[in-house]
This record gives structure tokens, C-alpha cells and sequence, in this order.
């Protein structure tokens, strides 16, 4: 990879962690907990366009959840779905309305089982799958795939291929 491509992808990535990152602390008051609506999940159709989205995303994601003081267990698991959706994302890059799933799916079913059994959530498991899977059906699917298909006209001019 020339010096070019590398500066570019971790500035892609660093931008799109910075994103990440303060979309979370904007919506912080809804951003958190049993029922949840993370507006910066949105960007989880970001490595359809590049792979540097797969670290900004996590990155992103785990700067987040440690400022926001979640559990250890919340930090870690929690930038492992985010980790899994970007990745999953990346391949399903070809079938354009798939993309907002793999983060929908991951983060579906990971973060339900961290609030209950490692943050201690007095919700029982079913209502916490329900929560978190419409609100990443609304962040990641709706706002997600909207973003998508917006910047699909403009991606060309805002991430280069490497």
C-alpha cells in the first residue's frame, strides 16, 4: 500500500470514528440502556463504501461506550458487534438494500445479552431483543439505508477506491 493510500485510510477511519463518536454524545440521552436509539448506528452502511469504515466504526464505538461509562463487559462485546456488523457489511457491499443487516443482526443479538447478564439489566431477555432490534432496525435500517442511498449519488467524490 503506497504512503498515499495508508494516510488516506486512517484519516477515512479517524473521521469516521470522530463521527461516530460525537453523534453518540449529541444523543447521549437516548443513546444508551435497555431501549435505545443510537443515531450514530446509521453509519454502519459506511464500509459499503470503504473498508476504513470497519476500524472508524469501531473505534468509534468503543471511544463511545467508554466515555459514556458503560460496564467492561458493555465496552468490549459492544465494539464486537459493531466490529462484526462493519465486517459483515463490507462483504455484503455488492448487494446494496443488505447492507444495514449484519450490524442490525450482530448488535441484536449481542448487546441484549450484555445488558442482561453483564450490566445486570432487570429486563428479561425477549423485551431487550425486541428494544435493541427495532432501534437498529431504525438507526441501522431506516436512517442507515437512507444515508446509503444519499451519499451513493456522491460516494465516488468522498471515498476514492484503493
Amino acid at each position: 500500500m503506497k504512503p498515499y493510500f495508508r494516510t488516506r485510510y486512517l484519516s477515512e477511519a479517524a473521521m469516521i470514528a470522530a463521527l461516530y463518536l460525537l453523534l453518540t454524545l449529541l444523543t447521549f440521552s437516548f443513546s444508551s440502556g435497555a431501549v435505545q436509539l443510537r443515531l450514530s448506528e446509521a453509519l454502519a452502511v459506511l464500509p459499503y463504501f470503504t473498508p476504513a469504515a470497519i476500524p472508524g466504526l469501531t473505534v468509534g464505538c468503543l471511544l463511545s461506550n467508554l466515555i459514556s461509562g458503560c460496564a467492561p463487559w458493555d465496552v468490549v462485546f459492544g465494539s464486537l458487534a459493531t466490529l462484526i456488523g462493519a465486517i459483515l457489511a463490507w462483504f455484503f457491499r455488492r448487494l446494496v438494500y443488505l447492507v444495514p443487516i449484519p450490524n442490525i443482526v450482530s448488535n441484536t443479538v449481542i448487546i441484549p445479552l450484555v445488558l442482561r447478564f453483564a450490566c445486570g439489566s432487570e429486563e428479561v431477555l425477549p423485551f431487550l431483543f425486541l428494544s435493541i432490534g427495532v432501534s437498529e432496525l431504525l438507526s441501522s435500517g431506516v436512517l442507515g439505508l437512507a444515508l446509503l442511498l444519499l451519499l451513493r449519488r456522491y460516494g465516488s467524490r468522498i471515498f476514492k477506491k484503493y
